[in-house]
């Protein structure tokens, strides 16, 4: 992917055609037959990307309707679009959720990054007890700011007409609770018994893929956790880093739900 998030690949036909930028604005900004962007949104369109009168660039709510748009004017921060249609997305099923134990450094986001990338619904942040960095006080609120802006960045980079939602940080007793209530939890485990690609995956509801620390899910979490009904599950021969493993196993169960096909 380069700088402007436009992916490469393709058909030959498809590769060195641009497609339009992607931009948010508010669900009643779309409704109206004109959008203004400013802020951040207004300055990315017309410092950064530097669009001009009569290109086109997209203009998504980030909870599933995307404007499909001309640009009329421009000037210093602000970008004026006309919508040319609008079409509206449905959420998928199953919706996948990620768990993610809270890594170290910013390998949080990248985590969501790719996550967002690969078409993760929700990412939870949790406070495992082996979790090296830890979430408290002013520095959770940081934290899942930071992990917020990634996903909604990464969305509009990924051409997605939903964000993500980006919630925690969650202490294991929340995570049972959320693993019992799905279709389908996986807590990823290296020795585990089960591989992934074996599990038959559900077509409606939710699934949960629960990932551990770089210290590995403590016994008693992992107790916690199969006892409120998640199954362990490996992803494969090797052991994958905290903040690749979500993504790893989110393209599975995407692949295995039918949402891929």
């Amino acid at each position: 992917m380069n700088g402007d998030g436009e992916a490469g690949g393709g058909t030959p036909e498809a590769q060195g055609k641009a497609t339009p930028p992607v931009f948010l604005a508010g669900t009643a900004e779309l409704e109206r037959g004109s959008i203004t962007l400013t802020g951040a949104e207004g300055r990315h369109a017309a410092t950064v990307r530097r669009l001009s009168a009569g290109e086109r660039a997209d203009v998504t709510d980030g909870a599933g309707t995307i404007a499909e748009c001309t640009v009329t004017r421009t000037g210093p921060g602000v970008i004026e679009l006309a919508v040319l249609t609008k079409r509206t997305i449905p959420a998928a099923e199953p919706r996948i959720v990620v768990v993610q134990a809270i890594p170290k450094g910013d390998r949080g986001e990248l985590a969501v990054e790719i996550m967002t990338e690969v078409g993760v619904d929700e990412v939870i942040a949790w406070q495992a007890e082996r979790s090296v960095a830890r979430w408290r006080g002013d520095r959770a609120g940081k934290g899942l700011a930071r992990w917020q802006a990634t996903a909604r960045e990464a969305a509009k980079q990924s051409r997605r007409a939903w964000i993500p939602e980006v919630t925690g940080p969650e202490r294991t007793p929340a995570v049972a609770c959320r693993a019992a209530a799905a279709g389908l939890a996986i807590l990823l485990d290296p020795g585990a018994e089960a591989a992934f690609g074996s599990l038959a995956m559900p077509h409606q509801g939710e699934i949960v893929v629960i990932v551990g620390p770089e210290g590995g899910v403590s016994p008693a979490e992992a107790g916690a956790l199969t006892g409120a009904g998640a199954v362990p599950a490996r992803l494969g021969p090797t052991v994958l880093r905290s903040s690749s493993a979500g993504a790893v196993a989110a393209a599975l169960a995407l692949a295995g739900s039918g949402r891929w096909a």
